[in-house]
């Protein structure tokens, strides 16, 4: 498959500063290293200059590696950040299963033609059992474009900082296909669980198998860290995350390391972002094998430690809430203090 051809043959620049990925290691650091989730973006009006050069369209961004990478960059220019984040977005890999996605200024993402029954299922590319040699050839073709941003952005931050690849968690990209866009109560796709569960876990595995071989390929092209993001993980109950997301969360982690160990690749570490779950945070630490757990500005760091170091010791991730970097800096501060105090008993 493409895999063993895409092999590291391309020598990128020694990195400068490897905090976080020390950090993610459980290794230690001088300093806590620091990255924004949405670093990149409308807030930067360099940005903007990029955007209209795309005719304002977000997804031709997306798909264009100069502009992407150019995008990532930017933050790195701006701030001493640790990491820059490859500029993409969670929902090419509905694309890439055949859906229309579109950015919809005011709305956000916007699917015309959502997932209404099972039926729908087997329009979808990619939708399959099989194992996920047969995902490989569908994720080169439909989303080689984002490797080849990686690849880009690597090479041009010239071992500043490492770069982060990413993906959507199998639940969270569902629940956009089936809702057609961000809601409110997801009670379209929640109701999919319980009214069609083979279908969904069907779906999900399909997902899961795009997701891993996405991955893999984020590695090979320059990728030195990686996040899943399970931004609707928190819509969901203790017992229906652990039946729908935890197992793919799971395989997702194993299956990618799997890889790249069969590919003779350097482990990188593993991110994993299940937003709102904080029941089950316990079982994310025991029943995974992330490097990392990213938290929320609702969850409690020092709770977290607690529970999750039963098990084994993890670096936590997080957790300032994004909306305090609209007050003074003398707030801020404050609050990125307290912040820093609550993480210190381990590795963050």
């Amino acid at each position: 498959g493409f895999c063993c051809e895409r092999k590291m043959s391309r020598q990128f620049a020694p990195l400068q500063n490897d905090l976080i990925l020390r950090a993610a290691r459980g290794e230690p650091v001088e300093r806590t290293p620091v990255w924004m989730m949405r670093q990149a973006g409308r807030y930067l009006p360099e940005y903007h200059t990029v955007r209209e050069r795309a005719n304002n369209e977000f997804f031709k961004m997306c798909q264009t590696p100069e502009y992407a990478a150019e995008v990532t960059i930017q933050p790195v220019d701006r701030f001493e950040i640790d990491a820059a984040i490859i500029f993409s977005d969670i929902l090419v890999i509905p694309q890439a299963m055949g859906m229309t996605v579109e950015m919809k200024a005011t709305v956000g993402p916007f699917f015309p033609e959502p997932l209404q029954t099972p039926s729908d299922l087997s329009k979808l590319q990619g939708f399959t059992h099989r194992e996920i040699v047969d995902q490989d050839q569908l994720v080169e073709e439909r989303l080689k474009y984002v490797f080849e941003a990686i690849t880009l952005t690597r090479t041009k931050l010239n071992g500043r900082v490492p770069l982060i690849g990413f993906t959507g968690a199998p639940w969270t990209l569902m629940a956009y296909m089936i809702e057609g866009g961000g809601s409110k109560t997801f009670h379209k796709s929640k109701s999919w669980l319980f009214k069609h569960p083979n279908e969904s876990q069907e779906l999900l595995q399909s997902i899961t198998n795009i997701i891993v071989s996405y991955l893999v390929g984020q590695v090979q092209a320059g990728a030195q860290l990686l996040q899943v993001f399970d931004s609707w993980a928190g819509e969901l109950s203790k017992a229906v995350f652990e039946e729908f997301c935890l197992p793919y969360l799971s395989q997702i982690a194993s299956r990618v390391r799997a890889r790249l160990t069969s590919l003779g690749l350097d482990q990188v570490p593993l991110i994993v972002f299940a937003k709102g779950a904080y029941f089950s945070v316990e079982e994310l630490a025991s029943q995974t094998s992330y490097d990392v757990i990213g938290l929320d500005w609702q969850q409690e760091p020092d709770l977290v430690r607690s529970l999750t170091s039963r098990h084994r010791p993890l670096c936590l991730q997080g957790n300032l809430d994004p909306c305090v970097l609209y007050a003074d800096l003398e707030t801020i501060k404050t609050h990125v203090s307290a912040m820093l105090h609550k993480f210190a008993g381990g590795a963050h």
